[in-house]
């Protein structure tokens, strides 16, 4: 018993403390400098992402396309079309603006497009849907991505983090497949 009590003696101000962490977190309040600064940072983060993909989409062979790591997993084409309806929805989603609105809903939208495998094809969908993500940006004002935005429901910091880490991570999965297939990133040349 005098172990429990010692420990509990230890843990209850980290938990107070953690517990009042949270909820100033939970109030997400920024001012509209801090959020056109955040907004800023995510869209540069965003640019550095995509100049990057862009330049594996361009360095990999197309006869490399089809190239998958194991059956069921997606293809270079497909990782990359992925990509590209991200731009069309989930980026302008984490600043609470749209898709095109002949987009369509993710599910029955990514199907087909990853349906699209020709190089130029590919590279061309890329470029349309950062355009679209990046016209979206252009016209948030930053005053209003201080609420909460759908699909997650978060504030502009917790989708900016989100979003950026996924496409985080299809670079890495990207930079993978590249090199599996003899292509080394342009970049680290």
């Amino acid at each position: 018993m005098k172990t429990r009590s010692r420990l509990t003696a230890l843990i209850l101000p980290f938990a107070i403390s953690a517990t009042a962490l949270h909820s100033a977190r939970a109030q997400d309040v920024m001012d509209a400098k801090s959020t056109a600064y955040l907004r800023d940072e995510y869209r540069a983060d965003l640019d550095t992402v995509h100049a990057k993909i862009m330049a594996l989409a361009t360095a990999i062979p197309e006869d490399k396309y089809s190239w998958r790591p194991a059956p069921g997993v997606r293809s270079i084409s497909e990782a990359l079309m992925h990509v590209a309806s991200e731009y069309y929805f989930f980026v302008p989603g984490s600043i609470g603006a749209k898709p095109p609105a002949d987009f369509g809903p993710p599910r029955e939208t990514l199907p087909k497009m990853e349906k699209i495998t020709g190089k130029a094809a590919v590279i061309a969908e890329l470029e349309k849907g950062w355009a679209h993500s990046a016209a979206q940006f252009a016209a948030t004002d930053a005053a209003t991505l201080t609420g909460k935005y759908k699909p997650w429901g978060g504030s502009l910091a917790q989708n900016a983090f989100g979003m950026a880490g996924d496409l985080h991570e299809h670079l890495g999965q990207l930079i993978s497949y590249a090199r599996a297939v003899g292509v080394k990133p342009p970049w680290s040349k």
